[in-house]
């Protein structure tokens, strides 16, 4: 599990620029959250709005809303796919989100759908992670759009 600038970012997961998360799971499903960098930066979760089970999504598609003490955001579909299951536990814990955001914290499961290109849209080598990262906290800081 790798700490860059302070932040959590295990090396086995993919990352999308909107701070959702990929894992690849063994029984072909991919588990979706949001990153610890979202979940520092929005503060505490206090509501969230999951997306149905059964939906067919679009990497890059709004797949719901997550609200917290700070402002509501898109949950923002990072591959494309059906969505297989949904983490009802959030349903009665918001809080996961900030939590345990790599753990019970997930939010669905995707059967992938075009897996290969949409993983090549994501971060996931550690030096690209961290320069992904250092831009956002350049942004969050006030300093400017960093791109």
């Amino acid at each position: 599990m790798a700490k860059i600038k302070g932040y959590t970012m295990p090396d086995d997961l993919y990352y999308h620029q909107n701070h959702t998360w990929v894992r690849l799971e063994n029984d072909g499903t991919a588990t979706v959250g949001m990153t610890e960098f979202y979940s520092r930066m929005a503060g505490d979760t206090t509501y969230v709005d999951l997306p149905e089970e059964d939906d067919d999504i679009e990497q890059g598609d709004t797949a719901g809303k997550i609200q917290s003490s700070k402002w509501v955001g898109k949950l923002v579909a990072p591959i494309s796919g059906t969505i297989v299951e949904i983490n009802e536990n959030l349903e009665d814990d918001f809080m996961l989100l900030n939590t345990d955001p790599y753990g019970d914290g997930w939010i669905m499961r995707i059967e992938p759908s075009n897996l290969d290109e949409d993983l090549a849209n994501l971060f996931h080598e550690r030096d690209d992670v961290e320069k992904f990262l250092e831009r956002e906290i350049v942004t969050a800081e006030g300093g400017g759009d960093a791109e």
